[in-house]
């Protein structure tokens, strides 16, 4: 089964209620923003929803929420991976089974694994499922860097291994996958701040924590530069850069939620050991919302 997976994928953040429980009907009004702001897809369980602090049993009935509340209406990726092959093959087998169209398996981020280890790691997992599957490449939290030879090893060995979210910072990396590698494998640049530079250089999508924030914004971006209207794609971009800016540049997942606080979608704070957005810093990204008006 191969999905079609291109453009502006919204790195779905969780709400919390005040006792640390997923607050299913915020969880909606964030999906249901997303899908009204033209997103191209819906990534569960990654990073910005801070999938580590949660339960199997909570990853799991958070996916099948996004799925039912999506109704078929676009793609839903989900985030599977865990600290053991067994467990991420428990989870990704669960999440194809609940209707996941495609897989993201990010390799364990507790014990870092020698290069060996993730490849084996990895090919175990996509093994077994049939759905296709991204790898999800970002060494700062797993201390294992997919390099593009690598990459491209894994996309001719597995055939249902298909797409990358590229979040390691590395443009350079970046444009090695753009350029060298799409023709086994489609990049996905999951570093906000090379939404502009990655669309240009061909990067199949993005997968943008931002994107519960500025949904309509990204994707608008992203619709000029597929069209071919640089110029104007440019120009947005001149004015939503300085936002995404204000945000990476806090602790990302405090930054989404405030973003989507100040922006009438409350979500409550993420849950301990992190802590809220700090005065400063909401101010910060506060005053960045509000060059771009209402």
């Amino acid at each position: 089964m191969t999905t079609t997976l291109r453009g502006v994928l919204t790195a779905l953040t969780t709400p919390f209620d005040a006792e640390e429980n997923i607050d299913y009907d915020a969880l909606g009004r964030v999906v249901d923003r997303s899908i009204d702001g033209g997103v191209d897809g819906l990534v569960v369980g990654g990073s910005t929803a801070e999938f580590a602090t949660m339960s199997g049993d909570e990853r799991q009935q958070m996916l099948e929420f996004v799925i039912e509340r999506t109704a078929g209406r676009m793609p839903i990726v989900a985030q599977t991976g865990a600290t053991s092959t067994r467990e991420a093959i428990r989870h990704s087998q669960a999440a194809q089974a609940a209707g996941a169209d495609v897989l993201m398996i990010v390799t364990p981020y507790y014990e870092p694994l020698t290069l060996a280890e993730t490849v084996d790691y990895i090919k175990t997992v996509a093994a077994a499922v049939d759905i296709d599957v991204m790898l999800y490449n970002i060494p700062a939290a797993t201390g294992v860097n997919l390099d593009p030879g690598t990459v491209r090893q894994l996309a001719e060995d597995v055939a249902n291994i298909r797409f990358i979210k590229d979040s390691s910072a590395n443009w350079e990396q970046a444009l090695q996958l753009i350029h060298h590698h799409s023709d086994v494998i489609s990049t996905f640049i999951g570093w906000d701040s090379y939404i502009y530079s990655g669309l240009v250089e061909g990067a199949a999508g993005m997968v943008a924590g931002a994107a519960n924030v500025l949904p309509s914004e990204i994707v608008s971006v992203s619709t000029k530069i597929a069209d071919g209207d640089l110029h104007g794609a440019r120009e947005e971009w001149q004015l939503l850069y300085p936002v995404i800016d204000a945000m990476i540049s806090e602790p990302f997942i405090q930054a989404v939620k405030t973003g989507l606080e100040l922006r009438g979608v409350p979500v409550g704070s993420p849950r301990r050991p992190l802590a809220a957005t700090d005065p400063d810093a909401r101010e910060r990204i506060k005053a960045a919302l509000a060059t771009l008006g209402s």
